[in-house]
C-alpha cells in the first residue's frame, strides 16, 4: 500500500537514531534524500540497503509530480533530510502537501529537531514561541526584523556560522543590546556548546571566537 514516511535523522550523534527509523528505512521501496552522499554514510552505518534518490530544494518542484505517480502505483517512500526532521527549514512541504491532495497516506515519525533542545537549553519561556527558521538574506530582512522586534514570545532562528555575527549585530540594532539571547552550536556533537547573555554580550563572544558548525539562536521576547 502506498505511503510516504517523513523520517527524522540524527542532527549529529548517530546514537539518536531510533529503532523505528531503521525499520522504516529498511522496508520502504525508495528513500528520498536531500544529499545522497551525506545520507549514504548514515545508511551504510546502519546496514540500510534501500535505494535512494536525490530530493532537495533545487529539484523538488520538478520531481513532485513524478514521485506522486510512483506512490500512486503502490510504492512506499521515506523522505529524509541531511539532519533533523524534513520540512523544518528543509525540503518536504511540497511533497507532503501533494500526497495529501492525492489521498496518499503520510506518516511522520517523531525524532530529532535542532530547535527543541536549543529552546529548552536557553532557559527562556517555552510555553509559547515563534519559529522563524532562517532570516531573509537581503530582500525583506529589515521588514522582518522590525516586525519581530515587537514579538513578545520567545523567537527561534537557524543561522549559518559565517552569518552569525551579522545576525547578532542586527539583533542589537533592532531588538536592543540588552535583549536576552542564547546560541546553541553543534548540538549532540562532541563540541556542543550554548552561550547565553545579552545580544551585545553574545556578539562580543563570537566576535572574539568565530563560530563553527550548525547554529540555533533563541531570542527572548520583548518585555
Amino acid at each position: 500500500m502506498s505511503k510516504l514516511y517523513i523520517v527524522p535523522t540524527p542532527i549529529g550523534n548517530l546514537k539518536d537514531m531510533t529503532f523505528r527509523t531503521i525499520e522504516v528505512l529498511k522496508k520502504v521501496d525508495l528513500i528520498l534524500a536531500e544529499d545522497t552522499r551525506t545520507s549514504g554514510k548514515l545508511l551504510k552505518h546502519f546496514d540500510i540497503a534501500t535505494p535512494s534518490q536525490s530530493h532537495h530544494m533545487h529539484n523538488e518542484h520538478k520531481t513532485v509530480d513524478g514521485l506522486i505517480q510512483k506512490l500512486k502505483s503502490g510504492m512506499r517512500m521515506a523522505l529524509i533530510s541531511d539532519a533533523g526532521t524534513p520540512a523544518i527549514s528543509d525540503p518536504g512541504f511540497l511533497l507532503t502537501r501533494a500526497c495529501i491532495e492525492n489521498n496518499i497516506e503520510v506518516d511522520c515519525l517523531p525524532g530529532a529537531t535542532a530547535f527543541v533542545p536549543a529552546l529548552v537549553n536557553s532557559g527562556f519561556p517555552n510555553d509559547k514561541f515563534v519559529f522563524e527558521g532562517f532570516l531573509p538574506v537581503k530582500k525583506g530582512r529589515q521588514t522582518r526584523l522590525l516586525l519581530l522586534a515587537e514579538e513578545t514570545r520567545t523567537i527561534i532562528f537557524y543561522e549559518s556560522p559565517h552569518k552569525l555575527i551579522k545576525t547578532l549585530t542586527h539583533f542589537c540594532e533592532y531588538f536592543g543590546e540588552n535583549r536576552p539571547v542564547s546560541v546553541s552550536r553543534e548540538l549532540t556533537k562532541l563540541y556542543e556548546e550554548t552561550i547565553r547573555g545579552t545580544a551585545k554580550e553574545v556578539l562580543e563572544h563570537y566576535s572574539n571566537k568565530p563560530p563553527k558548525g550548525e547554529i540555533v539562536i533563541i531570542v527572548g521576547g520583548k518585555p
